[in-house]
């Protein structure tokens, strides 16, 4: 059996490989027909006109579902994990499973309603998934190391860590520079007043996309794991290990 076949691994690798190729090969495709610049446009601006808007309404919607998969997944894991170890409260579990999805449904919101067509429903949606999002990683930062040894290691939980506070500092810059933008642009010359405050919140905003990505990279080890079965034997081991 393949690494990435082994317990519910399919899962985070799939997301991460999917969710990727999403920003790639709409920027990739928009750059080619020219209708964005090449530096640091919004993710957005790759997925407005056609064909790129088609592609990117797509695959972002796939990766949502993906993205609800993977977190229910992982809710579930811990869940059963907690049964024994009561070392999270049920509340924070389902609290941040909550979080994760209406970060999800954000996403679906951005991938239906275009930048430059419905921008304030779009702007909305992208704000929801956002905020969600490092809402998200950083709660189940917190639970990595409340489950900690069980799950995932110290060095994973201090990387989960890192990427939640870099996504968390990079997400302020990202909305108020965004907010001080007045006019929604696919191009832009560098000499415009607004240029700098544009590529801040750009370049924010890919930051915090793709730190979103190497987050769920850090799912795929646990999710070998993968079986129920296989987890309450942890969890077993864990709770003689504390006797």
């Amino acid at each position: 059996m393949f690494w990435f076949m082994e317990g519910m691994c399919f899962l985070p690798v799939s997301l991460v490989i999917w969710s990727s190729s999403s920003f790639i090969v709409s920027y990739i495709t928009a750059l080619l027909e020219r209708h964005v610049d090449p530096v640091f446009p919004y993710i957005s601006d790759t997925g407005t006109e056609p064909p790129e808007s088609e592609i990117f309404g797509i695959m972002i919607t796939l990766a949502s579902f993906l993205g609800v998969a993977t977190m229910y997944t992982r809710y579930k894991f811990l869940e059963t994990l907690n049964e024994t170890t009561h070392a999270i409260s049920t509340k924070l579990n389902k609290s941040t499973l909550l979080c994760g999805i209406i970060g999800c449904l954000g996403m679906c919101v951005v991938a239906t309603f275009q930048e430059t067509v419905v921008t304030l429903v779009h702007d909305i949606g992208a704000f929801i998934a956002f905020i969600s999002g490092v809402i998200y990683i950083f709660l189940q930062s917190v639970i990595s190391y409340k489950m900690h040894p069980l799950g995932s290691t110290q060095i994973v939980c201090h990387i989960r860590m890192v990427i939640s506070v870099i996504s968390i500092i990079a997400v302020v810059p990202m909305i108020v520079c965004a907010l001080l933008v007045p006019k929604t642009q696919l191009h832009w010359d560098p000499d415009e007043k607004d240029y700098l405050v544009h590529l801040v919140s750009a370049v924010c905003e890919w930051t915090v996309a793709f730190g979103f990505v190497c987050y769920f990279l850090t799912y795929i080890k646990e999710f070998q794991v993968g079986t129920i079965y296989t987890l309450l034997l942890y969890s077993y081991i864990y709770e003689v290990s504390m006797t």
